[in-house]
């Protein structure tokens, strides 16, 4: 018989690996915050500790592979803008104005509720202040792949790359032995770090051996940009600059050739993709179908809440999985197993993080949730996996557990003062508007 401390029971499992399996009345058993098995529930032992879950599907965590946590006090602020303006007339202005640590240990706490409530587990972020982020992902109980951002313009963080690099490399010192912390260098852009710059930031990547976290071919705008001042496309630059290799989260990668698809699969590259962002800020849309098929990793991010409104997973997996149909005209492209596998296991491999977390699997951290499938809108069950991804949404998910510990229990979140956290939310709302004369909605 086994030891453990907890058990959880559910009609379905869906382990993620292998694709597309369903466990029927099963049990996953968790002993020190890891999975130490998956049985019928018949041949489960008794545990310390059982919860049954009716009704409900157990699967991995999701991996939001990107957002900005902070930038959910921007949620609403300009809308239905490309993205030029938005960032020039109105986002890089309130982050002027507003972003410092307290802005940026309030929005992640708000970001971190959000999340938790959805069912992510684990998310890459790309943000100023990234102690404050990090400190907020630990007491939540959440994972986090902090990005230590790089830019050469100035802001309230760091005057100079110089800067900006010193404060990153003293952040991932003191954060890369954290069990819940990933560090990871965050250069901007192509079109905001020069190349001294960037060639500075590979060499310290490379010392660190730490993955690098950038938004890449998110316009055509940046294309003509980068071909106009470097005399080739962002990602050709990059690649002699000896950046594109398997370490490299390259997010959204809307603007693509046939060769820079096989230059990524060649390389090793992640590609981040933001369908609801990309298709909001009227971006482009990320092949995906072409890349999957040439076997490039392709995980999923939400972007941050001001471009998207929100960071909601769950409508991530069933807007990748619809827009990969339209765009190929293959109805086949991107079926709900392998967009579940973008918001998971694809995660956690874009991440360096896949033999942790990603997927049931025994050994691996007890990172999972639980989602009722007992509502109307996602009955009758023929195949939980299809109702996950096209018919479900965050508000069902029940439980959440980080290496076994529990951060959300029958809805409710074990890990923050949710009336606090949103009560300060509306505290920055005045302060913003206020400081905007009055301006905003």
């Amino acid at each position: 018989m086994m030891d453990c401390d907890l058990c959880l029971k559910a009609p379905w499992i869906i382990p993620v690996e292998p694709r597309g399996q369903v466990l029927y009345d099963h049990a996953v058993l968790i002993r020190d915050g890891r999975i130490a098995a998956l049985l019928p529930q018949a041949a489960a032992p008794a545990a310390a500790h059982t919860i049954d879950l009716p009704g409900h599907v157990l699967l991995p965590g999701l991996v939001n592979a990107h957002t900005h946590a902070a930038m959910t006090l921007f949620r609403g602020l300009a809308d239905d803008l490309p993205l030029a303006q938005w960032l020039n007339e109105h986002i890089w202005p309130a982050e002027g104005r507003h972003v410092n640590g307290d802005f940026a240990r309030d929005g992640s706490a708000l970001a971190a509720l959000e999340m938790i409530r959805g069912g992510t587990t684990c998310f890459a972020d790309m943000y100023f202040f990234a102690d404050e982020t990090a400190r907020v992902a630990t007491s939540a109980g959440l994972r986090a792949a902090i990005g230590l951002v790089v830019i050469d313009v100035p802001t309230a963080w760091a005057r100079d790359p110089e800067e900006y690099l010193s404060r990153g490399i003293a952040l991932c010192d003191r954060w890369r032995h954290d069990p819940l912390i990933t560090p990871m260098l965050a250069p901007h852009a192509p079109y905001s770090v020069s190349d001294d710059t960037l060639t500075q930031i590979r060499v310290r990547a490379d010392e660190l051996d730490i993955a690098l976290h950038m938004h890449i071919h998110e316009t055509a705008g940046e294309i003509t940009q980068s071909l106009h001042s470097h005399g080739v496309r962002p990602l050709a630059r990059l690649d002699r600059l000896g950046l594109v290799h398997a370490n490299l989260m390259a997010v959204h990668m809307t603007q693509l050739t046939t060769d820079e698809i096989a230059l990524c699969a060649e390389r090793g590259v992640s590609v981040v993709h933001c369908p609801e962002s990309n298709l909001k800020i009227a971006a482009g849309i990320c092949p995906v179908t072409a890349l999957t098929r040439a076997g490039v990793n392709v995980a999923l991010g939400t972007d941050g809440a001001a471009s998207n409104n929100d960071l909601d997973m769950f409508g991530e997996m069933r807007t990748a999985a619809l827009i990969a149909k339209g765009t190929s005209g293959d109805a086949t492209a991107v079926p709900a197993a392998v967009a579940l596998e973008m918001a998971t296991l694809n995660g956690a491999r874009a991440l360096g993080l896949c033999d942790d977390i990603g997927s049931l699997v025994v050994g691996k951290s007890a990172d999972l949730i639980a989602v009722d499938l007992g509502a109307p809108s996602t009955q009758p069950v023929y195949d939980p996996l299809s109702q996950l991804i096209y018919a479900a949404s965050r508000d069902q998910v029940t439980h959440v557990w980080v290496a076994g510990r529990p951060l959300l229990r029958d809805r409710q979140v074990l890990t923050l003062d949710e009336t606090a956290i949103i009560g300060r939310a509306a505290a920055w709302r005045d302060k913003i508007r206020a400081s905007d004369h009055g301006g905003l909605s």
